[in-house]
């Protein structure tokens, strides 16, 4: 039985006629739009497995997650710049499996990319997959962005969403090494692309003048309900290192004066913005 025709049979078992049919239909838009993958969504939540990119397989943690990245990063080129060097230099921190760095190769097979990803069970994947690729000019590192060398406790989340475990926000699942971004930033950087779940702002703020090396940035901010915002601060700093911005808002709430739509986690996200600074 095919990945579709399984679905539509458990569908028919807990859902009534109309959503059966609205789901149906979903799922038909979703094989035709990604008809490689339909062994990805045909495994259950949160399953683990491979698939091919670019003719090479491919190892994720959770297939969903895993489209979904594959979406943000591969399909709609979220994090495309234009390079002004042969070898630009990117630094990715948080690189998850390793779809931003295969990206970043594949734009820019000369560039030097150094990737952090602190989460033991994560970073696995991240080197195998870029071992399968053979990528060189690339250096992977098992610890966080911090604002200091040192070791922080980490709360893991799967596959999305593990952070550094601040002294507010509950216990840590483990203890992480972190590097501080300020010392990386002596050179230029074509890119510099923080997704670290809620530690960018106190990054960032550590980083200073140094920002001045960087051309071009990527930050995703993370507001959490049950914390001050810091977003002001954010843009503050992005500003004062002379980036003009460009801002997404991932899935905004449709009323937030009446009702914010809260992403249940080890925190109650609020709100999720990408931060795009370039320099004109």
């Amino acid at each position: 039985m095919g990945a579709y025709s399984a679905t539509r049979t458990v569908l028919k078992g807990i859902l009534p006629p109309l959503a059966v049919k609205l789901a149906k239909s979903a799922l038909r838009i979703n094989q035709q739009e990604k008809p490689e993958f339909a062994d990805v969504m045909a495994l259950p939540p949160r399953a683990a497995g491979s698939t091919l990119v670019f003719g090479k397989s491919f190892e994720f943690i959770d297939g969903s997650d895993f489209l979904f990245l594959y979406d943000e990063i591969i399909r709609n080129e979220i994090y495309r710049f234009v390079a002004t060097e042969e070898e630009p230099l990117i630094i990715d921190g948080g690189a998850n499996i390793g779809l931003s760095v295969v990206y970043f190769k594949r734009l820019y097979p000369r560039a030097r990319v150094i990737a952090f990803e602190p989460d033991p069970d994560i970073f696995k994947f991240l080197q195998r997959n870029c071992q399968t690729f053979g990528l060189a000019g690339v250096e992977l590192f098992e610890s966080a962005l911090w604002a200091s060398d040192s070791m922080l406790g980490f709360c893991q989340q799967g596959s999305l969403g593990g952070r550094l475990a601040f002294s507010d926000n509950g216990h840590a699942d483990l203890q992480v090494r972190t590097q501080r971004l300020r010392d990386l930033l002596n050179s230029p950087v074509a890119l510099l692309k923080l997704d670290i779940e809620g530690a960018e702002t106190e990054v960032l703020e550590d980083c200073g003048a140094m920002l001045g090396n960087v051309q071009n940035l990527f930050v995703e901010y993370h507001s959490f309900a049950d914390r001050p915002q810091s977003l002001h601060r954010l843009l503050a700093i992005i500003n004062d290192a002379g980036f003009r911005t460009h801002i997404h808002v991932y899935k905004p709430s449709p009323q937030p004066l009446f009702e914010r739509t809260i992403r249940e986690g080890i925190d109650r996200v609020d709100m999720n913005l990408d931060i795009f600074g370039y320099r004109e």
